[in-house]
């Protein structure tokens, strides 16, 4: 009997598999189901004001290798290079720094939203206080397996080309010639809206923000041109489907020449080094060298595919309204294997609002709402905070009736001034009509 019941635990642990193999071998997995990545960048200088970022060895657990991530990005500066120079160096790690330390990939990737947003209001204070007065757009692309985020102020663009030949923007222009919502936001801010004039009372160009007459109405730095020019940028977060995609950025000095469509079909089949070059190609034949020109071009590939993600299609892709599918609450995970299985992209998460009052996942948890320090946070720029020095965003709230003024999140006075003046508020609290 003993030998016999020795032998079955002998066969039994024959059977086991030591934890440190169960481990490589998910890491294995998690490796052979990730996308790879094919990129490349080009560009033509005029004003010698678009930078642009691409990093590919990010970790989100430092020193773990199946922990990788990469961030594509473009900044296109203005009145000088000084604010896009200095957005390229310190945004990604200002973004990082937000985000709480030891969370697990979804957890991390859930926090990034809010993250971002810290990130660039965190730069846009950092670079105001050093007193210079240029600006810059900013797109941020974020690529984790096949989560794609965006962050973005300004008119630098990101579009997704998805497989099927579906084009779709992933996000919003902030130009006060086009956008009627942030230019309401804007007049009813204090600050005013029109074209320059010249003599005889003629206006021409675009549309402008007084003062400082500056076409855009978010950016980062820009410390003349009043509170309503803010930092806050429009977040989407999407899932792409298991057939992958890919992603075009660039700078307006593409988007005024070509539409989102002329810059996809223009460089279908090529890969992505070639792509991005024919994209600027296409931009200067189309419209001259008027404008600082730079593209990007991600390729986020299968990983059971050795060639390119897309090709010309032979026909229009009949599930182009669908593109976009909010996720459902209750059958999530089902609903993704259906979008995926169809090819249909899965949105996440999607704020533009500049009303911070508006702004999901900004950080009401309390969890989330005090430092390593001890001290609170600014739910936004994510500064460290003395007990006196934060203001609750409901401190003389005009969302909520049911909101204590003593309740976090808790807001810096520079964030504050800020939150008023997206708010369509003087910095004094009183309401602009």
């Amino acid at each position: 009997m003993a030998s016999s019941g020795e032998g079955r635990r002998h066969h039994h642990h024959r059977n086991l598999v030591p934890l440190a193999a169960l481990i490589s071998r998910e890491m294995r997995n998690e490796k052979l189901e990730k996308p790879s990545l094919r990129y490349g960048c080009a560009a033509q200088s005029r004003k010698g004001e678009d930078y642009f970022l691409m990093k590919t060895d990010c970790q989100r657990l430092p020193g773990n290798s199946s922990s990788t991530f990469s961030v594509f990005a473009i900044f296109d500066g203005h009145n000088g290079n000084a604010a896009a120079i200095f957005t390229r160096e310190n945004l990604l790690s200002h973004v990082i720094s937000a985000i709480p330390r030891g969370l697990g990939r979804e957890e991390w990737l859930q926090a990034l939203p809010r993250a971002l947003v810290a990130g660039f209001v965190k730069t846009d204070k950092e670079f105001q206080s050093r007193g210079e007065t240029s600006g810059t757009t900013a797109t941020f692309v974020i690529v984790d397996g096949w989560t794609v985020t965006v962050a973005s102020v300004g008119d630098s663009r990101c579009i997704l080309d998805a497989q099927g030949g579906a084009i779709s923007v992933l996000t919003v222009d902030h130009r006060l010639e086009e956008n009627v919502e942030e230019r309401e936001r804007v007049t009813a801010s204090g600050g005013e809206v029109g074209r320059l004039s010249i003599v005889g009372g003629v206006e021409v160009g675009p549309l402008r923000c007084w003062p400082g007459g500056l076409c855009l109405s978010r950016s980062i730095g820009d410390m003349d041109v009043g509170e309503f020019i803010v930092p806050i940028p429009y977040v989407k977060q999407v899932k792409l489907s298991k057939a992958g995609g890919r992603l075009i950025v660039a700078s307006d000095g593409i988007w005024d020449a070509l539409s989102s469509e002329m810059a996809a079909k223009s460089c279908r089949g090529l890969p992505a080094e070639l792509a991005a070059r024919q994209v600027v190609k296409e931009a200067l034949r189309t419209r001259g060298l008027k404008d600082d020109t730079t593209c990007i071009v991600v390729d986020i590939i299968p990983p059971d595919s050795s060639t390119q993600p897309l090709t010309p299609p032979k026909k229009q892709n009949k599930l182009r309204a669908l593109i976009f599918r909010k996720r459902s609450r209750e059958s999530a995970s089902k609903l993704a294997k259906k979008l995926s299985a169809v090819g249909i992209v899965e949105e996440l998460f999607e704020e533009g609002s500049a009303m911070l009052a508006e702004r999901r996942r900004l950080g009401n948890d309390s969890s989330t709402a005090q430092s390593t320090s001890g001290l609170f946070t600014c739910a936004v720029c994510q500064v460290d905070l003395a007990p006196s020095e934060g203001i609750s965003v409901h401190a003389g709230s005009i969302f909520s009736t049911s909101s204590k003024p003593w309740q976090g999140p808790f807001l810096c006075i520079d964030c504050r001034n800020k939150k008023d003046a997206m708010e369509g508020k003087r910095p004094s609290g009183v309401k602009v009509v």
